[in-house]
């Protein structure tokens, strides 16, 4: 049995893995890209972020989704890509956390700047948590048969 053999080096399992996220965090960005306002007053709601960051986090972290999901799915640079979308989902589960915690019912701003867009916070924890476990996964996963750049 090789040393790349197994579940945790999968090619496949991590290519789907990789097309799953990558599609998840593409499909997020877009409507944030398209507007920026409505989702900085989501993360405004929040009420974690000084008020002279809210902008900027409106402004700049879609396109982060954006560009990691397509690095994903592209294979370019896979590695840093995930360690930056592991490091997103860690701080928008922390978000979410404690707004649980504070009893806040909030839009979470995941999918939607619409204002309708409430959703249950356990169950968006939840789902933080789990694109965290397929993320850890790829980010322990060395596989690079479906990679175009290292």
């Amino acid at each position: 049995m090789s040393n790349r053999s197994g579940l945790l080096h999968n090619d496949y399992l991590s290519l789907v893995i990789r097309l799953f996220i990558g599609v998840v965090f593409i499909y997020a960005s877009y409507d944030k890209i398209t507007s920026p306002a409505q989702f900085a007053r989501i993360i405004y709601n929040y009420h974690l972020l000084p008020g002279e960051l809210i902008n900027l986090a409106a402004l700049t972290m879609p396109w982060i989704e954006l560009i990691c999901g397509i690095g994903l799915i592209a294979g370019i640079y896979r590695q840093g890509s995930i360690l930056i979308i592991n490091l997103m989902l860690v701080v928008f589960a922390a978000a979410i956390a404690v707004n649980l915690i504070r009893g806040v019912n909030l839009e979470c701003g995941c999918f939607s700047v619409s204002s309708k867009a409430k959703s249950d916070a356990l169950g968006l924890l939840f789902r933080d948590i789990g694109l965290l476990v397929l993320g850890v996964y790829l980010l322990l996963n060395k596989s690079t048969r479906f990679e175009l750049i290292r």
